[in-house]
């Protein structure tokens, strides 16, 4: 099919355009006609991605289904998807219907809540999908808009602080990374991201103002880099604004922000700063590896002691995101390999948890963890589900959550043993947190008045879940699913990274740490 990605990429956006035109009022049976355009468009996007995969050859590392046109002003549009970018496409499509149907229960401003949904999807779809600097700058700032709006118009009580805290924390990240991007175009002479993919930044001496930067150029663009995707990810210490984020997004826009917005900042990495930027990733690894250390064990200790559901989820998640940058700088097959996964992962398992949240909320509007107790007695389906997606948030083998830790710590330990045999007891310290939310909520007595008339999952919630719990227990059983997908594109990936230190350092210094 012809113009494939671009379809996929700008329909929400043509049915948010419909949506905003179009429909009018905001009586029940408007409200209703919103949330199913939505739902339709969400759903027709997802069906029509399936024929990338058709279509996608996963032998050929290079990139497929490229489309290039110019724009105005000689700006490029250009968009193709290779192993690495397709299952983010795929993971975007499929989370958003299911996003769409856990906003049924929203009555305020309906259509505008539907709008920014739907533009927030061809946003983040754009992002993976972009081949020209300039594309993948606009859509990956652009993110920031409907996010801002969705968190300050439909979120808690604190919601002003919390979305102006993501916007400008990720806005001001960002700047240093347009920078970056004048820079490479300068010296490369082109925004095309296949044609700087080949280009080899200048890795030589470099002094400014009078400290000698080792990996020169490189490592000034790779710092202007980080300093956006860390922020995206997050990574410790600029977390800061995820939980305030996570605590007053709706429902909808927590599930979004921790499975597809966070992915984000990892895609960066993988899309720019290994294989653009080699010798500055290979001297600046060690900072990264154990930034993800501290992330992960003092992130967990922090989720033991929160009293909000949502808070500690958060935590997690940017514990979780701690394995992810540690896989993708070990630079190996297997840690690579394993942080892809782990995104992917924990889209499917992190996005259930804050749906399991949502549940309970809708039904008496509190998320603080001592508000519960015993819910298994009133809401044994309910129960169910929230322990299936916390052990598969634990790593429980047979999970997605297992494959992805387990293939990161692999990787991690071939390049640093110390920082493996630490990341490790983050397995652990996350079986401690999440155990405890699950007793302290499910199980126990059932001695609150308040729960005792609480009614368990309806069908519509039952069918929101299906699906996260399909995937969740095919990729624990089935992972190749992924890693032959995603295989040949990061061993690609690899070999190109560990050329380009082999020719810059000695092969003793390679020879450690490769």
């Amino acid at each position: 099919m012809d113009n494939l990605l671009s379809i996929v990429t700008f329909l929400p956006l043509v049915a948010a355009i419909i949506l905003a035109v179009f429909l009018r009022g905001d009586d029940a049976a408007a409200q209703l006609n919103a949330k199913r355009l939505a739902l339709a468009a969400t759903t027709a996007t997802f069906l029509i991605s399936l024929a990338i995969l058709v279509e996608f050859d996963p032998a050929n590392t290079g990139f497929q289904l490229v489309e290039e046109s110019e724009w105005l002003f000689g700006l490029t549009y250009k968009v193709g998807v290779d192993g690495i970018s397709v299952l983010f496409v795929l993971l975007t499509t499929f989370l958003m219907p299911i996003t769409i149907a856990s906003c049924w229960g929203v009555t305020h401003r309906v259509k505008e809540y539907m709008v920014a949904m739907l533009v927030l999807e061809t946003l983040m779809l754009g992002v993976f999908v972009a081949l020209d600097l300039v594309l993948f700058y606009l859509f990956f700032e652009a993110g920031l808009i409907p996010m801002f709006l969705i968190i300050g118009i439909w979120g808690g009580k604190d919601r002003i602080y919390a979305s102006f805290k993501f916007f400008l924390y990720t806005f001001l990240g960002s700047v240093l990374m347009l920078v970056a991007m004048i820079a490479m175009y300068v010296d490369a002479g082109t925004s095309d991201i296949e044609a700087l993919l080949r280009h080899q930044f200048d890795a030589g001496p470099l002094s400014l103002m009078g400290w000698q930067i080792a990996g020169g150029m490189q490592t000034l663009l790779w710092l202007a880099f980080f300093a956006s995707f860390a922020v995206k990810m997050p990574m410790w210490p600029v977390h800061t604004w995820l939980p305030d984020a996570h605590v007053q997004a709706p429902t909808a826009g927590s599930v979004v922000l921790a499975a597809i917005l966070l992915k984000m900042g990892g895609y960066g990495f993988l899309r720019f700063s290994l294989p653009m930027f080699p010798v500055a990733s290979d001297i600046m690894a060690p900072l990264v590896l154990w930034l993800s250390v501290i992330a992960i064990i003092y992130t967990s200790l922090v989720a033991m002691v929160q009293e909000d559901m949502k808070k500690l989820i958060a935590y997690s998640s940017v514990a979780h995101m701690g394995f992810v940058t540690m896989g993708i700088f070990a630079a190996n097959q297997q840690g690579v390999d394993g942080a892809i996964f782990q995104m992917i992962s924990h889209g499917f398992v992190s996005g259930a948890l804050f749906l399991c949240v949502g549940v309970i909320y809708d039904r008496m509007h509190t998320r603080d963890i001592d508000a519960y107790g015993g819910l298994v007695v009133r809401m044994p389906a309910y129960a169910l589900i929230f322990m299936l997606f916390t052990m598969a948030n634990v790593g429980l083998p047979g999970t997605s959550g297992f494959v992805g830790e387990f293939l990161t710590l692999i990787g991690v330990f071939q390049v640093n043993t110390w920082v493996g045999v630490l990341a490790a007891t983050g397995v652990i310290l996350s079986a401690c947190y999440a155990l405890w939310l699950y007793r302290r909520v499910v199980f126990g007595d059932l001695i609150k008045e308040s729960l005792k008339s609480i009614t368990d999952m309806d069908r519509r919630e039952r069918a929101i879940f299906a699906p996260l719990v399909v995937m969740t227990l095919l990729l624990g059983v089935y992972p190749s699913l992924v890693t032959d997908m995603i295989g040949p594109s990061v061993e690609a990936l690899v070999t190109r990274y560990d050329v380009a230190v082999s020719a810059y350092v000695p092969d003793t210094h390679v020879a450690a740490n490769h």
